[in-house]
C-alpha cells in the first residue's frame, strides 16, 4: 500500500484553518465544560446502548409526568439530552479533523525522522573517514544518541532510535 506524504501546505491554507478553529473555540467556549480526572470518572457516562433509553424516558416525562420526582427537573432532562446531540455531532466533525491532522503528523514527523536518521549516518561514515566538513555536524548531531556519557569520545556502538 503507498503512503501519502503531504508535499506541503500553502501558508494562507494554514492560516485560514487556524482562525476558523480558534474561531470555533472561541464560538463554543461559554457552553463548554472542563472536567477534573475525578469528575470524569465518577460521572454517568450516556453510550449507544443506553442512549434510547434516556430518549424513550424524556417521551415518558411528557406523557406520564406524575411519574416524575419532585426532585427531578425534567425540562432539564429533554434540555441535557438536545445539547448532548449537538456536541455529539460536533465532536464527531472534530474527531474526523484530529484524526486527520494526527495521521499526517505522524507520518511526516517519522518520514523527517528517517531522513535525518539517514542524514546523519551519512556524515557520520563521512566522519569516520575524515571528510572535511563531517566532524563538526557529526559532533553537533549525534548529541541526539549521546545517554549520560557527555565525555565518551566514540559512538561507534551507539544505535540511533526512534522517539
Amino acid at each position: 500500500m503507498a503512503t501519502k506524504t503531504p508535499t506541503g501546505i500553502p501558508e494562507p491554507v494554514i492560516n485560514e484553518a487556524t482562525q476558523l478553529i480558534t474561531n470555533a473555540i472561541t464560538v463554543l467556549k461559554p457552553y463548554l465544560i472542563a472536567l477534573t480526572p475525578h469528575e470524569r470518572q465518577i460521572s454517568a457516562k450516556i453510550s449507544d446502548r443506553s442512549y434510547p433509553f434516556v430518549e424513550k424516558t424524556c417521551d415518558y416525562t411528557l406523557l406520564a409526568p406524575q411519574f416524575v420526582p419532585q426532585y427531578m427537573d425534567d425540562e432539564k432532562l429533554r434540555t441535557d439530552l438536545l445539547v448532548h446531540d449537538q456536541l455529539i455531532e460536533l465532536l464527531r466533525i472534530s474527531k474526523q479533523l484530529t484524526n486527520g491532522l494526527d495521521d499526517s503528523a505522524l507520518k511526516t514527523g517519522g518520514d523527517s525522522f528517517t531522513n535525518a536518521l539517514n542524514y546523519y549516518n551519512s556524515v557520520r561514515q563521512a566522519a569516520r573517514i575524515n571528510v572535511p566538513g563531517a566532524k563538526s555536524i557529526h559532533e553537533d548531531l549525534k548529541k541526539r544518541f549521546i545517554r549520560g556519557r557527555p565525555d565518551k569520545e566514540s559512538d561507534n556502538n551507539v544505535q540511533p532510535e526512534e522517539d
